[in-house]
């Protein structure tokens, strides 16, 4: 199984990125996909889950209102997409995949979004 980010970049405050999480290597089944971030010099966070079939949601309180996340089975892809960045989302963006709750799972390499101020 591989999962590849895509979508990182530099912008400024207020502005909106897309991060793209591409799986293959197997079937598209994970029951649970998400996006966590990692800042320099801080733990790992979760920023937002998402089940196989997209009924159930789930966000950081941080970036409620700002950030969505889906997934296209078809495409084996999960996106999130980030509204009004703000320089505290400054991190790198990890995409997991699960087969089953509680476990570490499968991640991606990691893509770099830094918002400035």
């Amino acid at each position: 199984v591989q999962l590849v980010e895509s979508g990182g970049g530099l912008v400024q405050a207020g502005d909106s990125l897309r991060l793209s999480c591409a799986a293959s290597g197997s079937t598209f089944d994970f029951y649970v996909m998400g996006w966590y971030r990692q800042a320099p010099g801080k733990q790992r966070e979760l920023v937002a889950t998402i089940t196989h079939g997209g009924e159930i949601t789930t966000y950081a309180d941080s970036v409620k209102g700002r950030f969505a996340i889906s997934r296209d089975n078809a495409k084996n892809t999960i996106y999130l997409q980030m509204n009004s960045l703000k320089p505290e989302d400054t991190a790198v963006y990890y995409c997991n995949g699960k087969y089953i709750l509680g476990t570490n799972g499968y991640w991606g390499q990691g893509t770099q979004v830094t918002v400035s101020s």
